[in-house]
């Protein structure tokens, strides 16, 4: 039995404005319309939802306004956006669109003074960091930015206290040889970094569904339970369905003591 329900989001993937699908970051699948999809998850009364541009840093624009505008005037739920924003300017037209967070990645570790201006300026509950994760070629657990091309040097638990330090106010971690795999998280990981900080954090790449979130919480009791693939892909041939489990499956998996 549980002290707390933890928030259950649907993260989705952007490039072109339209929804996608990757594994390991790699092999791009169309979804569709993303709000259409937000429609759907209002009817289904998902916890939140994260939008992340997985184009954006290298196109060097951020995540598109104008969509996000478009979500804030769809959303009943609270949702978080991420890709490519830079500048406090450009974090500023995205809460005032109606965004609740923003999601920082490259950010963090290519120009740290900024995540302490917008902390000082928008406050750490605006601000969630996010660390991708995967071996490197000694195997080692590293953290890449840019959509996993770029190394960041140093320990992860070590990155993750920086961050903390940095006044962000939550961490995703997710694990980038997991992503869309829906094998399970990786437990070990998601542990190694969630008691390294005092933080929440949300554990995202590699849930196949309520089980695979419940086997990681018994381990490590995060704050928030993420996914992509879950929440648009159903049945054995992964046929593209925007879903999301009804309350009383969520509820019977993370019962109150």
């Amino acid at each position: 039995m549980f002290m707390y329900r933890p928030r259950i989001i649907p993260v989705l993937l952007l490039k072109n404005n339209a929804l996608i699908k990757t594994k390991k970051f790699k092999n791009e699948r169309y979804i569709g319309d993303p709000i259409n999809a937000v429609r759907i998850f209002n009817a289904l009364k998902a916890d939140e939802i994260i939008f992340l541009d997985i184009q954006a840093s290298k196109k060097g624009q951020p995540i598109s306004l104008e969509l996000v505008k478009e979500v804030g005037e769809e959303a009943y739920m609270p949702f978080s956006v991420g890709g490519g924003i830079k500048t406090l300017k450009q974090m500023e037209e995205r809460i005032k669109a109606g965004a609740e967070k923003i999601v920082l990645g490259s950010l963090l570790f290519e120009q740290p003074e900024k995540i302490k201006d917008a902390v000082r300026e928008f406050g750490s509950s605006t601000l969630i960091g996010c660390m991708d994760i995967k071996k490197d070629w000694k195997g080692k657990e590293s953290v890449f930015i840019n959509n996993g091309k770029k190394k960041i040097q140093g320990k992860i638990e070590e990155l993750a206290r920086q961050v903390e330090d940095m006044g962000i106010g939550e961490l995703i971690v997710q694990s980038i040889e997991a992503d869309g795999m829906m094998q399970g998280y990786n437990i070990p990981l998601i542990k190694r970094i969630a008691e390294a900080v005092k933080i929440p954090v949300t554990a995202l790449g590699g849930a196949a569904d309520l089980t695979s979130m419940k086997n990681l919480f018994e381990e490590i009791p995060v704050n928030g339970l993420a996914a992509g693939s879950m929440f648009v892909f159903s049945g054995a041939r992964h046929g593209v369905l925007i879903n999301y489990p009804e309350k009383k499956d969520i509820e019977n998996n993370f019962k109150f003591k």
